[in-house]
């Protein structure tokens, strides 16, 4: 099943903890809606800008997002948010990064650890007509995740 034009629903759940230990990682319902809006209003137009991207992160079940240690409320598990990884297909992931906060409605977009030139990877989410357009750096301060307000 296609999500959009050039994202597959088996790229979306995709999960090598999920395959090893047997957890069903597949969306429905709700979950499902929210995964093609996120494929169309987010991913597609990224892929039509830049070429080829990577997700290092998709949609998680419940039991998948327990197993990896997950924040117990991840937009990941409703299938509104994607972490793409646009190193690992050539794309700057800071011009990505650049490219969603400046032209795309999102809930959330967060330039994930790395340095204050380089995002490790972005994390985006979309929520049908609730989007806050937050936007976010994260960073570790003894081995714990923090957030703060992002700055150029």
């Amino acid at each position: 099943m296609q999500l959009s034009k050039n994202l597959s629903l088996s790229e979306a759940i995709k999960s090598q903890t999920a395959t090893r230990r047997g957890i069903d990682n597949v969306p429905v319902g709700e979950h499902l809606l929210n995964l093609k809006r996120l494929a169309h209003f987010i991913f597609q137009p990224c892929r039509d800008k830049f070429g080829p991207l990577a997700l290092s992160s998709g949609y998680r079940s419940g039991e998948l997002n327990e197993a990896i240690g997950g924040a117990s409320s991840s937009q990941h598990c409703k299938g509104q948010a994607f972490d793409i990884d646009g190193d690992k297909t050539g794309v700057n992931n800071r011009e990505l990064f650049h490219f969603i906060k400046d032209n795309l409605d999102f809930d959330q977009l967060i330039w994930e650890y790395g340095n204050e030139r380089h995002p490790d990877w972005v994390h985006v989410s979309y929520k049908e007509g609730k989007n806050r357009g937050e936007v976010l750096t994260a960073y570790r301060v003894n081995g714990r995740t923090r957030y703060k307000h992002f700055e150029l």
